[in-house]
This record gives C-alpha cells, sequence and structure tokens, in this order.
C-alpha cells in the first residue's frame, strides 16, 4: 500500500512521519534511522555548542543515510544566536528545515532565495495561518498533549489539526499524543498530511543519548505522570512529574519569574536527568502518549508494527 501525501511529496520520503527535533537528543543515529525507516529524521541545532558541530553531525547524518532528513532550529528558547547556525546549514546542504519556539521570520529571511523547504511547528490556528503567509512549506500542529513546548491555550490535537486543515492551503503535520498506527490514522482523518512524533521516538534502541534511566520512567508512566511547567513565564512545557517538578510548580506558585525558575529550568537540569539519569535532580520532556509505551524497539521495528497496524485500518474502512 503506497502512502503518498502531500507532505511525501514535497519531502521525498515513503512515509508520512516526521521525528521531533527532541533538544538534547536528536542526533544523527537516531535522525539517520528515522530516515532510513522512511521517515523525516532531524538534528537538535541549538543543543550543539557551534556551527562546526552542526555541520560535523550533517555529515554524519549523510554518512548513515542517503534519504532526506532536516535540520530543526529551537529559536525561542535559547539566549543564543542562531543566525550563523542556519548559515551553516545552507553551507552543508541541508534542504530542509524546521522552525519551532518563537518568530520563524528571521530563518525565512535567511533563506530567502534558496530551494529549502521550511517547516514551522505551530500551537495555535493564527500562528498556522502566519506561517503559510509567511511561506511555510508545512505547518506541524502540536495539541496540549505533547511533550516538550506546547500552546497557551490548552488544546487538544483533535480540536486543533481540523481547525488548522480547514484555516490553511499547505499540508498539515499533527503532533501531540501519537506514537502507533492507530493515532496515525485518527490523525489523518482529521485532515492532516502526517504526523511528527516525539516522545515515542525517545524510547527507542536508536536514540542513544537518552539514559536509560530515562527511557524506563517513559515505559513505566502513565498519561498522568505528566505536568506542564512554565506557565507563569508564558513557555508551558509538558514534563515527567518528579520531586524536581514540583519545586519548579512552588516557585511558579509564589515567585512566578524566570529569575526565580532559571536554575530549576535550565539546559543542565534537563541533561541531569536524560543524560545522567538523575530522576529526582533535573526535569525531561514527555508527553501523554506514554499512556501508550510499553516497550523501546528498534526505528526500523517501530514504524513496521505502525505501518502494519494503520494499513489494516485502512483496509476495514475500503
Amino acid at each position: 500500500m503506497k502512502w503518498k501525501t502531500r507532505l511525501t511529496e514535497a519531502l521525498h520520503i515513503q512515509y508520512p512521519i516526521i521525528q521531533g527535533g527532541l533538544a538534547y537528543l536528536a542526533y544523527s543515529d537516531l535522525a539517520a534511522a528515522v530516515s532510513n525507516a522512511g521517515g523525516l529524521g532531524q538534528l537538535t541545532a541549538m543543543s550543539l555548542p557551534g556551527e562546526d558541530a552542526l555541520k560535523e553531525e550533517i555529515k554524519k547524518v549523510k554518512a548513515k543515510t542517503d534519504k532526506p532528513f532536516a535540520v530543526n532550529f529551537a529559536i525561542g528558547q535559547h539566549d543564543r544566536k542562531f543566525e550563523h547556525m542556519v548559515e551553516a546549514a545552507v553551507e552543508e546542504g541541508v534542504k530542509i528545515v524546521s522552525m519551532t519556539g518563537g518568530n520563524p521570520t528571521p530563518v525565512f529571511e535567511l533563506l530567502k532565495g534558496t530551494d529549502v523547504k521550511k517547516l514551522v511547528l505551530v500551537a495555535a490556528r493564527r500562528q498556522a495561518i502566519k506561517a503559510e503567509e509567511l511561506g511555510a512549506d508545512a505547518v506541524m500542529v502540536v495539541g496540549q498533549e505533547g511533550g516538550g513546548h506546547i500552546g497557551k491555550d490548552d488544546t487538544s490535537t483533535m480540536v486543533l489539526v481540523p481547525q488548522v486543515v480547514d484555516s490553511v492551503s499547505i499540508p498539515v503535520v499533527a503532533s501531540g499524543g501519537i506514537g502507533d498506527g492507530r493515532s496515525m490514522m485518527a490523525a489523518m482523518a482529521l485532515g492532516a498530511d502526517g504526523i511528527e512524533m516525539g516522545t515515542r521516538f525517545i524510547a527507542t534502541k536508536e536514540c542513544v543519548h537518552a539514559h536509560a534511566n530515562y527511557k524506563q520512567a517513559l515505559l513505566r508512566s502513565t498519561e498522568n505522570d505528566t505536568v506542564v511547567i512554565k506557565r507563569s513565564i508564558g513557555q508551558p512545557g509538558r514534563v515527567l512529574k518528579n520531586d524536581w517538578t514540583d519545586k519548579i510548580l512552588d516557585i511558579e506558585q509564589q515567585n512566578p519569574d524566570y529569575e526565580h525558575l532559571q536554575e530549576y529550568i535550565s539546559g543542565k537540569a534537563n541533561r541531569a536527568y536524560i543524560y545522567d539519569g538523575k530522576e529526582q535532580d533535573g526535569f525531561a520532556w514527555a508527553g501523554q502518549v506514554i499512556g501508550r509505551m510499553r516497550d523501546c524497539p528498534t526505528v526500523k521495528e517501530l514504524f513496521g508494527r505502525m505501518i502494519t497496524e494503520a494499513e489494516e485500518i485502512r483496509s476495514q474502512w475500503s
């Protein structure tokens, strides 16, 4: 059965499945595995120390796959400048970039005159409309179920995706709460041209940078074991609940400003959990889809299961 959608045609991929940007985790092993399995793998640019490191990671992906892949720029969650990183990706011949967490306009300006495909992560209909006006080739729409940074409006994927589909003419990619063939087909039924998954790809063999404790926490937890932090500073994000996040929420109640939160929501605190496995001394992003995750397959195995399940559903619809 062929999986031909506007997304697969635009990105030249076999299946309409995109791997999320995954700060500090989306490097060459995972990106190449996803691309080789028929989806679109991504590198996380802003987790790298500079343009030379990004260029090296791009070269590593190219050595592991000849399939399309993307570079993700988390432009709103870092104090660092990103312009030189975008230029480095273009210099290395990257054909697809995605933007998350901020105003994508500067990136669009940098990509003028190139043939680079531009994907923008949005969490509201108005953001999707704006992204299309700027020239986005597709929008990735994340509902409140998702892990990492989500929208301020708490709109679910089930509601948000068809809203955006009805509001833009470019391909729409559904994100948030998706981790198997059933949820992929639900997204397609809502009008999406494809899906993006983040949390589900962390619990795979090729996500080599994620500590075993992190993966096991994802697999043993339920959808009720996540909380949303950073609402008080306008940057809500869904994480695994633990003592550290309890402290964050307490600070948000008592002293809701970035200065008091900085130590607890830093990249260092994130890496303490996801790299070092310190489950109570840091935080880790996770979506509610963990309530349906119970194993850690290879990316190829995950794709095989998803496509088989999705095709069984498609056959029942005909």
